[in-house]
């Protein structure tokens, strides 16, 4: 299954070769086809043409002699043979074509290959779908459950399309590909990975109870962010009176994948929907930040002497600051406002916003502004988010 034309993408196209990243099923092979229509391609899930490419990788080269200057050329999971980067590079220089290099996977392009290619490709993301792109279709209840990864979003049935995607994930992206030794153990470290999604990560905990040594988590979490399927959202790091947290925070991609992981899929409690509106808010502020330079750094800032305290999203632009707290509650009380007013004499900070799932439009004597998720969204969209 597809996404549809009807989901316009806010990701553009650049004008010369470039990595498009983002987990399977998000779009990237449709965006792509709809972007280079005229591209020459090579789909490497195709596995006759992987096979192929595999045992005569001078196929990649003589197609691509047939090709005039100025030629797109797409190479979808391109992380399967990174060694076709070689001639990537080449082919840009000596022949002027121009690659999308689409993947879903970091991991194996973290190699001498694809330093090959520094200044010759940029590298962009892909996230599932955001309000914008979805229009009058958007619904945040859909979305809490089932997450807006497109290939699920239009699923008939996105239950069975999340429980198949994770099985897909631990055959083809880990099993496949080699990237544990201990399938077992990265198995039984998912769904505990999955419990920390929003909160900051306890490296002892999670090894406790997945099982397996507290070495190896911290090379578990690399491969949750190389295959792009999690973030970790690192602490403010300057000083602000008193001493910061150094611990980062967890966040997956996506709520329905991380409730997919847990095998969480009924109704979501309300114990759970402010640690997946956190996550969705923090994947919408990436999404921005990739297409429209929504902010050139995002941390969490909470001072360790005061354990309640905390804002969950410091953008920083130039000199600038802008604070952001997301709760899923429909009325906003004064204890909703501690970590913004505890922020508020950070050098440079020039707005703090609670979003909320109430309807009002609301501002505090001291400045902070309590918006509705409706006019969060539409900031984001008009791009007026910074003052």
């Amino acid at each position: 299954m597809v996404i549809q034309a009807s989901y316009p993408r806010i990701t553009r196209p650049p004008e010369e070769s470039f990595f498009l990243l983002g987990p399977r099923g998000v779009g990237k092979s449709t965006w792509a086809r709809e972007s280079f229509a005229d591209a020459h391609r090579f789909d490497l899930l195709d596995e006759a043409l992987y096979q192929g490419l595999l045992a005569d990788p001078g196929l990649f080269q003589g197609e691509l002699r047939t090709l005039p200057p100025q030629r797109w050329v797409v190479v979808d999971e391109v992380q399967r043979i990174p060694s076709l980067l070689n001639e990537v590079r080449r082919f840009i220089e000596e022949r002027r074509l121009r690659f999308a290099l689409l993947g879903s996977s970091a991991r194996k392009l973290k190699t001498a290959d694809t330093n090959l290619l520094a200044g010759r490709a940029r590298w962009k993301a892909m996230f599932p779908l955001i309000p914008e792109e979805l229009g009058a279709s958007f619904d945040l209840d859909r979305t809490l459950r089932w997450g807006s990864i497109a290939l699920v979003w239009q699923a008939n049935d996105p239950r069975a399309t999340l429980e198949s995607y994770v099985r897909l994930y631990l055959r083809e992206e880990i099993k496949a590909e080699a990237l544990v030794r201990n399938l077992p153990g990265f198995h039984r470290f998912l769904p505990v990975a999955a419990l920390f999604h929003g909160q900051t990560v306890n490296v002892s905990a999670i090894a406790r109870d997945a099982g397996v040594a507290r070495t190896t988590i911290a090379g578990y979490l690399e491969i949750l962010e190389d295959t792009l399927l999690a973030r970790r959202l690192p602490a403010y790091e300057a000083r602000l009176r008193v001493r910061e947290r150094k611990h980062p925070k967890l966040y997956w991609i996506d709520p329905g994948l991380v409730r997919a992981v847990k095998k969480q899929l009924g109704p979501v409690a309300e114990e759970e929907k402010g640690a997946l509106l956190e996550g969705w808010v923090f994947t919408l502020l990436r999404a921005y930040a990739e297409e429209r330079e929504l902010y050139e750094e995002v941390s969490y800032w909470a001072p360790l002497q005061a354990r309640r305290t905390e804002v969950d999203f410091l953008l920083r632009r130039g000199g600038d600051h802008l604070a952001l707290e997301v709760k899923s509650a429909r009325r906003v009380s004064s204890a909703h406002l501690a970590g913004l007013r505890a922020v508020g004499e950070l050098r440079g900070m020039v707005r703090r916003i609670v979003v909320y799932l109430g309807d009002r439009t609301l501002r505090t004597e001291e400045g902070i502004e309590i918006w509705p998720l409706e006019r969060f969204l539409e900031s984001l969209d008009a791009g007026n988010l910074w003052p």
